[in-house]
């Protein structure tokens, strides 16, 4: 689930993204494609397979043993 803000500013809409549990890993690396190396680290190598157009944050980090919580905050905080 990709939750999305619109904020106007002087009349220019900027878009805001927020990964949660429930985001696709596609869709977080489409949001922004620095976070790649994040997904790397903690040995989710597959970034390009078929299971991350279909496999959520949370699900990911259940099979790479970890915290989806820790992780979520940290690619938010990667986005801003």
């Amino acid at each position: 689930m990709v939750l999305k803000c619109y904020i106007i500013i002087r009349k220019e809409v900027f878009f805001m993204a927020k990964v949660t549990k429930d985001t696709i890993i596609l869709d977080v690396l489409m949001m922004d494609k620095g976070t790649a190396p994040f997904f790397l680290e903690i040995g989710m190598h597959c970034l390009g397979c078929p299971s991350a157009r279909g496999e959520t944050v949370e699900m990911a980090c259940a099979v790479h043993g970890v915290d989806a919580d820790d992780f979520v905050a940290t690619l938010n905080e990667a986005i801003k």
